[in-house]
């Protein structure tokens, strides 16, 4: 069984790489991006870093492709304050799950709306008639 030392590594760049994108990236593409969650290798070698991006899919990709442009830069900035022998080669992916998320809520609130009318046709329907 590996240790936690990839788990802390993984929430380490995490935090790292929230404050490169916030503070070093000029990149025009690069939108209001979010680190959702990283996960490392268990060698150390990988780091898959999920983002979520607020905009159209238009600006999703566009924000993706100036991540992956600069990944360079992040692992270089990485580098400097992790101190690790390697750092890790960084892939960054898009994290659907606020989308998911809201979509479900939707979901709720639509099927919802449909329940309360039922139930009030339903008393409607039952009300003798004068």
């Amino acid at each position: 069984m590996p240790g936690r030392r990839p788990e802390k590594v993984a929430e380490r760049i995490k935090e790292e790489v929230g404050q490169i994108i916030a503070g070093g990236l000029k990149d025009p593409r690069l939108g209001f991006v979010t680190v959702t969650d990283a996960r490392v290798s268990p060698d150390l070698r990988h780091a898959r870093i999920f983002v979520s991006v607020m905009g159209s899919d238009r600006e999703i990709n566009g924000s993706l492709a100036a991540l992956k442009s600069a990944s360079g830069f992040i692992r270089h900035e990485l580098g400097s304050s992790l101190h690790l022998v390697r750092t890790p080669e960084l892939s960054f992916e898009f994290d659907q799950t606020a989308m998911s998320a809201s979509r479900i809520e939707e979901i709720l609130r639509e099927e919802s709306k449909k329940l309360r009318e039922r139930e009030e046709q339903d008393q409607n329907s039952s009300r003798p008639a004068e």
